[in-house]
């Protein structure tokens, strides 16, 4: 996930007038830890460009270091279909379509991946 989507969605939960982060979610937190931990910078840099104080990251990554001890799982991971390739040309639009299909959300990141699943799926 690259940081400046990182930093807009963290950006949902600032508040008051010192704009601090408060109320982040569990599923933006485990985000956050995941992308900390492939993170290969320093740390001030990873913080500095999410928009976040030292200590609000600190207090951010020990409670997704607690919600992952405790079994909590990012809530979308990619599934490959067998057939269906993902590759983008630049000629491709691209969108997010989300599905709900048994109390699971799918996104498809392009219109022809939706169509193949729902192929699939009758």
């Amino acid at each position: 996930m690259e940081l400046e989507v990182l930093k807009k969605k963290l950006s949902t939960f600032k508040g008051g007038a010192a704009g601090r982060i408060r109320g982040v979610s569990d599923d933006l937190l485990l985000e956050v830890l995941a992308v900390w931990e492939t993170w290969s910078g320093t740390s001030k840099s990873f913080y500095t460009n999410i928009g976040i104080s030292a200590k609000g990251m600190a207090s951010m990554l020990g409670k997704a270091k607690r919600l992952k001890r405790e079994g909590a799982v990012m809530p979308f991971s990619e599934v490959l279909v067998d057939g269906v390739t993902n590759t983008i040309n630049s000629s491709t639009v691209v969108c997010d379509i989300e599905v709900q299909d048994q109390n699971k959300v799918i996104r498809f990141g392009k219109v022809d991946l939706l169509i193949e699943y729902l192929k699939k799926a009758a």
